[in-house]
């Protein structure tokens, strides 16, 4: 593709990465075959070869209004096209440099600049989160159907009786899942100390929230303060990081990306992403298929779109299983986004909902008695529509351990 990207923008680090991302489309329309926006509204500027056409006129310095905004904004940055693309376009990197460009030439609306603040206010802090959360617990008996339907129960469960193990790994607890669903790295310590990996528990956001929704600057903070503290536990001989949430997984490994212009912590940035781990890199298929009794018959698998598109781990999940003795179902459509994608799901409700029941009926195709995935925000969403239970993987496998 040819570009004309202006000067003053051009000379900037985002500029060029720009301009060499757009040259590489081939205008060859194989993405929109995947992607999610584009197979619901069938509209050309809601798919990745069109909101590469709006970036790239924006950049060009054409008028860019209202309508770019809105088309940028449906885009789920699952990165889908970036699975199906034969020319290597790194569509999700380019999404954000337009995102960021477009919120400095575009007004919000007032409802719009609510939603976006009080998102930033409150998801990245978990003790913020968590209090609100508990207020809705408090009072979810008389809630409105829908939003109960968005509350989760509490949960109970039993102490864990850990040993320790000269292998150690920190785990990270994240913002909202510690509150939503404190199951899942529960489930996770009790597997790996079955595996002899002792887990430490590291607090913090991964800085996704922020920089999604092109609060760039603080998300860089936060990431360098993740990097900082991070660097002293490995220094004292920690392995690496276990993310149970894929989306924070991939936010993670991206941080050589995001600092790649920052000359002190572009090196911190990679050591970091290389000692990252989604929690199915770190399984022992044929050490964990011993110590367990499969006892879920039917499983459907959710592969989260940050697990297979982002971090290219596409099959890892299905493979524990499968190595494991479990009997998975047959799904359709494997690549399709269930609408979660980080905040998509509040602000763009009735997208992500269409999108959510587009997914669960590929899901229960093969009647499974249970869905399995990889990331608190899928599995909040689906739980909320699904007609059977969404836990995450690795809550299924500890249930299961002799």
């Amino acid at each position: 593709m040819q570009t004309k990207i202006k000067k003053d923008f051009l000379q900037s680090g985002n500029g060029q990465l720009a301009n060499k991302i757009l040259r590489n489309c081939v205008h060859c329309g194989f993405c929109t075959a995947t992607c999610p926006t584009y197979q619901i509204l069938g509209d050309e500027l809601d798919g990745p070869r069109g909101r590469i056409y709006q970036i790239k006129e924006m950049l060009e310095g054409e008028k860019v209004t209202q309508e770019t905004l809105t088309h940028l904004d449906r885009c789920l940055s699952c990165r889908s096209c970036e699975t199906t693309c034969p020319s290597g376009v790194e569509y999700g990197y380019l999404l954000e440099i337009g995102r960021n460009e477009v919120e400095k030439r575009v007004k919000r609306s007032l409802s719009q600049k609510l939603v976006r603040k009080s998102l930033l206010t409150v998801l990245p802090y978990h003790n913020r989160f968590s209090t609100l959360l508990k207020l809705g617990q408090f009072f979810r008996a008389v809630l409105p159907k829908a939003l109960k339907k968005k509350i989760p129960v509490k949960v109970k469960f039993s102490q864990l009786s850990l040993k320790q193990h000269k292998r150690k790994m920190l785990i990270l607890d994240g913002c909202v899942q510690p509150a939503l669903a404190p199951e899942i790295n529960h489930a996770t310590r009790k597997v790996l100390d079955a595996l002899d990996i002792e887990l430490i528990s590291f607090s913090g956001c991964c800085g996704a929230i922020n920089q999604h929704l092109s609060d760039e600057e603080k998300a860089l903070v936060m990431i360098k303060n993740n990097i900082g503290r991070l660097e002293t536990e490995f220094n004292n001989g920690i392995e690496g990081i276990v993310m149970t949430a894929s989306g924070c997984g991939a936010m993670f490994k991206d941080y050589p990306h995001l600092l790649r212009l920052d000359k002190i912590y572009k090196e911190k940035a990679e050591y970091i992403a290389n000692k990252t781990f989604d929690l199915t890199e770190t399984i022992d298929i044929k050490k964990l298929s011993k110590k367990l009794k499969p006892q879920q018959k039917n499983i459907a698998i959710h592969t989260p779109c940050t697990l297979q598109h982002a971090q290219k781990l596409p099959s890892n999940i299905e493979s524990i299983f499968s190595g494991c003795g479990y009997q998975l179902t047959p799904i359709k459509d494997k690549h399709l986004c269930c609408g979660s994608a980080g905040t998509y799901s509040i602000t763009q409700p009735t997208l992500s909902e269409q999108l959510r029941e587009q997914r669960l009926a590929g899901l229960i195709t093969g009647q499974p008695d249970i869905i399995a995935t990889a990331n608190i925000g899928c599995l909040h969403h689906l739980n909320a529509g699904s007609p059977v239970p969404v836990k995450h993987w690795v809550e299924i496998i500890a249930a299961d351990l002799i």
